[in-house]
């Protein structure tokens, strides 16, 4: 994370297998955003060189890979992802308190330039008749400040939330803990399959730390105008 990060909060996700498509995204938006999201879709069609060769423009990138698996296995993932330069990389906090512990302890094995490690806590798509569905019989609110707490204690930079518990964590876990916030969705942007969402000037001032826009941006007919447009709203907020 950088100078350029802090005044602009927007990493536009290039949620893309092509990987052409995603740097001519890249490109475009440079100048309006303050970082890149790079996610499954391109991670497994690109791999790591993938990753560097979007890396080698210049923009911090957040790896959205949220691991999810024993403690040992997510440990070695996070030195894989570390090696790659990132900014910021995510796992479950679902995976519990010895997994997080691990990739924070693997992050850190990089020294100065070791990513921040980010909890996810409830998906954006997920509502309460979703988590009753699998068994977590608790409204998202309920459970994504668990999950928050969990990953704070366990030595996480911050963690993942959806904008409508933006308020309530930076409360609970006071000014240093990151919120990266997906869910962001402009006045009359398609909802698409987010459920709990905020326009960006609402979820910055609620406190977000970063906000993760996709698809209004990348939909757009004119990506570079939209980015821009986005920054502009922001002028003067802050978490």
């Amino acid at each position: 994370m950088n100078d350029h990060t802090a005044a602009n909060p927007v990493f536009v996700a290039l949620d893309t297998a092509d990987a052409r498509q995603a740097r001519a995204w890249a490109e475009a938006v440079r100048p309006h955003v303050g970082g890149i999201k790079l996610g499954l879709e391109f991670f497994v069609a690109n791999g790591g060189d993938g990753v560097r060769a979007l890396a080698a423009l210049g923009l911090p990138v957040f790896l959205d890979l949220k691991f999810h698996d024993i403690p040992n296995t997510v440990a070695g993932a996070v030195r894989a992802a570390a090696g790659l330069g990132m900014a910021m990389l995510n796992v479950h906090a679902g995976g519990g308190r010895a997994m997080i512990e691990a990739a924070v302890a693997a992050a850190g094995e990089a020294g100065a330039n070791r990513p921040r490690v980010l909890a996810v806590t409830v998906l954006t798509s997920l509502d309460a008749g979703d988590l009753a569905a699998i068994g977590q019989a608790t409204t998202p609110s309920n459970q994504v400040r668990r999950l928050a707490l969990l990953a704070q204690d366990s030595g996480a930079d911050g963690v993942v939330c959806s904008p409508a518990e933006v308020a309530m964590l930076r409360q609970t876990c006071g000014p240093n803990f990151l919120l990266v916030v997906p869910g962001i969705r402009p006045a009359g942007a398609a909802t698409g399959d987010q459920k709990r969402m905020l326009d960006p000037a609402g979820a910055r001032a609620a406190g977000a730390d970063v906000l993760v826009i996709g698809r209004p941006i990348t939909a757009a007919s004119d990506p570079a105008a939209a980015a821009a447009a986005i920054a502009a709203s922001l002028a003067g907020t802050r978490p």
